[in-house]
């Protein structure tokens, strides 16, 4: 099968399409025909190495990814052969014509390929920290980095649990935030200001997405570092004793890959992509991720 490899890490240019024997699934796993793969934040910082968890050289990548069952492992029931799922592939491993999933779930009616394999990382990141958060309904959270994939995922995710939802983006994505049912606020200098004018009487909480260093206006805005959250600012929780939210050491929260359908089908969620390419594209697709401007997902298409 053809698959997405990196040999050292680097820049996107270590990126190599190369020739992979095909996997076959062992006990609880499936195999899928791969249609589409999401790109995530995680995926470049996989490959320049700015986050290693153990894996050795040569590496493969690809986490979100959509497809149809081709091959079923032992004990497998939830799922058959030419059902459409999506989900996180095995070892990182989605890109590429053929992966392993051990955590998938039906793809909902409405759903193509494209907009499946946007969903599955940004799903499990976004529902994990809004319950470690305590996000319920009358909470009031503040969303640092609102309008990304994560983000703006968290911010219907809790809207949809009865939360008040503030959203901090830059200018161009105030009406986009509006959109999902947040009350927008601009970057910048004055954001905590324009938040307090906002809420008045406080935030509850607050998850930062967008790790940009604002971790001590976000507790001083929650009253307790307890009450906030970051995905992006690991020197920075240590720091000032927040909590890094991390699936590998947190526990996941993969059943929100099958609670999503009722919100999908309802049309009360939705995660833009913003633009697919061809597979063979992968570099420039982790190019156009780095760059930090994309709102919602990137997406690969696999033929």
């Amino acid at each position: 099968m053809k698959a997405a490899q990196f040999s050292q890490y680097g820049g996107p240019e270590v990126l190599q399409i190369v020739d992979l024997p095909d996997p076959h699934p062992g006990p609880g796993q499936v195999r899928i025909a791969v249609r589409a793969v999401g790109i995530s934040a995680t995926d470049p910082k996989l490959r320049d190495g700015t986050l290693n968890f153990g894996a050795q050289l040569p590496q493969t990548t690809g986490g979100d990814v959509a497809g149809v069952v081709d091959e079923i492992g032992e004990g497998v029931t939830d799922v058959a052969v030419g059902d459409r799922v999506f989900g996180v592939a095995d070892h990182h491993s989605g890109a590429a014509e053929l992966a392993l999933l051990t955590y998938r779930a039906r793809i909902p009616r409405s759903l193509g390929f494209v907009d499946a394999a946007a969903l599955p990382v940004a799903l499990e990141t976004a529902t994990r920290s809004l319950d470690q958060l305590g996000v319920t309904d009358g909470t009031t959270v503040f969303i640092n980095g609102a309008s990304g994939g994560i983000g703006s995922t968290a911010v219907q995710l809790a809207v949809a649990r009865g939360a008040r939802v503030i959203g901090a983006a830059g200018t161009a994505n105030q009406d986009f935030l509006a959109g999902l049912g947040a009350e927008p606020v601009i970057y910048g200098d004055g954001m905590v200001e324009r938040v307090r004018a906002l809420a008045p009487d406080g935030v509850n909480v607050a998850l930062d997405v967008a790790g940009n260093g604002i971790l001590p206006q976000l507790i001083d805005l929650t009253g307790s570092a307890a009450n906030v959250v970051t995905l992006a600012d690991f020197e920075g929780a240590k720091e000032h004793g927040v909590h890094f939210s991390n699936g590998f050491a947190d526990g996941n929260a993969f059943h929100a890959l099958a609670d999503i359908r009722d919100l999908i089908e309802a049309g009360r969620f939705w995660l833009p992509v913003e633009r697919t390419l061809p597979l063979a594209d992968i570099a420039e697709a982790h190019r156009l991720s780095e760059r930090g401007r994309v709102r919602g997902r990137l997406v690969l298409v696999v033929n």
